[in-house]
């Protein structure tokens, strides 16, 4: 009974832990924001427990910060960081591709191909509202690294660094015109994937 609590426990963890790195993504709590404990369960539907554990979490990821005496804040990186972050995200990405090219089955090529299909019929991306993209299979960039069939890849770029990087990918996409040139970057890389020119999905 006691391990049952337990595994529901952190089921309810990492619900809440999903909800609030959406609500982060989306822009709904702001780069340096407080995080009102009482607020955010009332706004999320979920009792406090689970709320904390997802926040103890969080914090390790470096996307929430506890300041003594302050709380808990929205990370408020510098422009400094967030560019190496996305230089060490290039060059990583860079290499995920070129493997995916090489291991990517056929069928899994395919998948890829209606995620990127799915994401063409959003309204935001059609408009240039922005380009959002759910985390996990529904992903281009993680389905791509996943392709690559290199577990020290994914430990890099779907560990701390992914839902950081998530952040800033969408915040990015919201500025004029980038949502769609995305999706065409995106279809270039796929086009390359599919043609097994890896020098080609790396360079795109």
């Amino acid at each position: 009974m006691q391990l049952e609590a337990l595994e529901k426990r952190m089921k309810l963890s990492d619900q809440a832990l999903d909800r609030i790195v959406d609500v982060i993504v989306r822009g709904d709590l702001k780069p340096g924001e407080r995080v009102q404990e009482a607020v955010l369960a009332r706004q999320l539907g979920i009792s406090r427990g689970p709320l904390r554990e997802a926040i103890r979490q969080l914090e390790g990821r470096h996307l929430l910060v506890r300041t003594p005496h302050i709380g808990v804040r929205i990370a408020n990186p510098s422009r400094a960081e967030i560019l190496d972050f996305f230089m060490i995200r290039e060059a990583l990405e860079g290499v995920a591709c070129r493997l995916a090219a090489e291991r990517m089955s056929v069928e899994e090529i395919d998948v890829l191909e209606s995620v990127l299909s799915e994401h063409g019929k959003q309204e935001d991306v059609k408009t240039g509202g922005g380009y959002y993209q759910s985390p996990g299979d529904r992903d281009f960039h993680f389905k791509l690294i996943k392709g690559s069939r290199s577990q020290r890849l994914s430990d890099m770029l779907l560990g701390d660094l992914y839902h950081f990087l998530r952040i800033f990918r969408y915040r990015s996409s919201v500025k004029s015109g980038r949502a769609q040139a995305a999706h065409m970057e995106h279809l270039a890389v796929l086009s390359a994937i599919r043609a097994r020119d890896s020098h080609g999905a790396e360079t795109a």
